[in-house]
């Protein structure tokens, strides 16, 4: 019976199954022009797979140009000072936006590219965003939290000096 279903169309050479309302599915065999397509496909999908592969690879060595010796230090000074620019304004010292300001003036001279940029902005969010979810008001804890920041602040600050002299 299922020998009946199939069978050739002259037409197109493809195998056919005839449906009992009339309709015609058609499953392709393999022809001679459908193999340079299938050829073309691989190549294209071994393509996809070494832009894949090799393409982490690109940017971990145009970030690692990026990179400079004293980054880690300038980006706990971000983290730092986006802490005081919150604590700072939460315990009331009405400095309005100097920190925020001081932050700017890093971004300035040290975020030479976007990336760089982005991860300073993200660092100092990090540190306002963070104390600003432990503090809702001034407590003791938060006026601590801001004279460690600074002292803090300042030995960064003067190692950075000291290794760009």
């Amino acid at each position: 019976m299922l020998e009946s279903l199939f069978a050739r169309s002259p037409r197109t050479g493809c195998a056919e199954y005839a449906l009992a309302e009339g309709t015609i599915v058609r499953y392709q065999t393999l022809m001679h022009g459908t193999k340079k397509k299938i050829r073309a496909r691989n190549i294209t999908l071994v393509l996809c797979a070494c832009l894949i592969f090799f393409s982490p690879l690109n940017a971990s060595a145009q970030l690692s140009q990026d990179n400079k010796p004293y980054d880690n230090k300038l980006l706990r000074l971000s983290e730092i000072l986006g802490a005081i620019h919150y604590l700072r304004e939460l315990c009331g010292a009405k400095e309005g936006q100097v920190w925020r300001k001081q932050m700017n003036e890093i971004i300035e001279s040290e975020g030479t590219t976007a990336i760089r940029r982005a991860k300073l902005v993200k660092e100092f969010n990090k540190g306002y965003r963070g104390y600003r979810r432990t503090y809702r008001t001034c407590t003791e804890p938060a006026k601590i939290a801001i004279d460690r920041f600074v002292d803090e602040g300042v030995i960064i600050s003067t190692a950075l000096l000291k290794e760009n002299q």
